[in-house]
């Protein structure tokens, strides 16, 4: 059982700060005879969230590039959105939740950009 579109979710509420950590693995496609190619199909990142008080995974399609941010760098997440898969047991059901976002971006620091010199602009 899955969720049709899953559950968006308020980034700020649900998450608060994020900072990087680390690639934490990437899911391959599997080839028709059951083996596993070397196309990936994405990439699952550990995440600081001060919101949550613990790593967090969140997987991003294999079609935005390798992430490979400073530890500890302050991060925003695009989109994200929480499902689940439901697996049947003999006494109901197993859920494992996951979030899957559209990307992972650097949070621009207001203060660094603060003290950035003024731009120039070009003489005519």
């Amino acid at each position: 059982m899955r969720l049709a579109n899953g559950i968006v979710l308020e980034k700020e509420a649900t998450f608060g700060e994020l900072k990087f950590s680390a690639l934490r693995r990437e899911v391959r496609i599997q080839n028709e005879d059951g083996t596993v190619s070397e196309e990936v199909k994405e990439r699952t990142y550990d995440l600081k969230s001060k919101g949550q008080g613990r790593m967090i995974q969140v997987s991003i399609p294999a079609s935005v590039p390798l992430k490979e941010f400073d530890y500890n760098v302050r991060i925003e997440i695009i989109n994200p959105i929480a499902d689940t898969v439901a697996t049947a047991t003999f006494r109901g059901a197993d859920i494992n939740w996951y979030i899957k976002a559209d990307d992972i971006i650097l949070v621009k620091d207001s203060n660094a950009l603060r003290n950035q010199p003024p731009k120039k602009e070009p003489v005519k």
